[in-house]
């Protein structure tokens, strides 16, 4: 069965960013459950900043579970990116996203690679770049491996990155990896401005599509923009999906507001 998910974010320096809840895990937790969603997502600036048995406990108390952890903070507070051009720092990307991973695995909750890909130009041509992110790619996916979780890889749009845009690329990509433990995470805003059919992207995607960021066309909450949902549920269903469908939108009009629309839109598709 399809599950919903909403994002909170501790990384202060993004405020305003794409996320629903801002003001800390306990808050996030407590208005998740009060609105009825069925886990969160978690965007912390670095593993340290999450105290696990406080997690533990939230998540408990509120009878949620923790559906994926983010990586962005090390783009958005560091400028990491695993197609550095300096080895270093492609290296110290990947022992950042180790560390998330090693903060969401005891949860079951995979970590997602997003902006964290980088991208290629300058010093750095795009087939050496795409080498790069593969290899990252399936190191990460073997740490991940040890918690039973899956590697999630994110296409993002071309304003954000130029490595792989649509989710019908990043299936080519995935496939080409020497490793099963990769899914890719279709984000509905992205799609609509990149895939030509976002329903065939998704059946393309098949087995592949680990985790759904559920949204409008504008990064509003589900309902306030032109999205068309019905094929979209068609192609979930068609392939068997059943991971999350995790709110990753702006807080409007406000965080609180924001979470009861996407609930409310998530019903209507998914439980009516």
């Amino acid at each position: 069965m399809i599950r919903s998910a909403v994002t909170i974010s501790l990384v202060e320096q993004a405020r305003g960013g794409p996320f629903v809840f801002w003001d800390g895990l306990a808050d996030g937790c407590a208005k998740a459950a009060e609105v009825g969603f069925d886990a969160v997502e978690i965007f912390a600036p670095a593993a340290d900043a999450v105290n696990p048995d406080e997690l533990r406990q939230l998540l408990d108390t509120h009878g949620l579970q923790c559906a994926a952890v983010g990586t962005g903070a090390g783009m958005v507070l560091h400028g990491l990116s695993l197609t550095d051009a300096d080895a270093g720092k492609r290296e110290h990307a990947k022992e950042f996203i180790r560390s998330i991973i090693d903060m969401g695995g005891p949860f079951g909750a995979p970590a997602i690679i997003g902006s964290m890909q980088g991208r290629w130009g300058g010093d750095v041509a795009r087939d050496l770049a795409v080498q790069w992110l593969g290899e990252a790619c399936v190191e990460l996916a073997a740490h991940a491996q040890q918690y039973d979780v899956p590697l999630i890889y994110e296409p993002i749009n071309r304003y954000e990155s130029n490595m792989f845009n649509a989710v019908v690329d990043a299936v080519e990509f995935v496939q080409g990896l020497a490793t099963d433990n990769v899914r890719i995470l279709a984000d509905l805003f992205h799609m609509n401005i990149e895939d030509v059919c976002i329903a065939d992207a998704l059946r393309q995607g098949g087995g592949l599509i680990g985790h759904v960021h559920f949204v409008d066309s504008n990064r509003r909450p589900a309902g306030l923009g032109h999205m068309d949902y019905a094929p979209v549920v068609k192609a979930l269903e068609s392939i068997d999906y059943d991971g999350y469908l995790s709110v990753e939108a702006f807080p409007y009009p406000d965080p609180y507001e924001a979470a009861k629309q996407s609930i409310l839109k998530f019903n209507e598709l998914f439980r009516a």
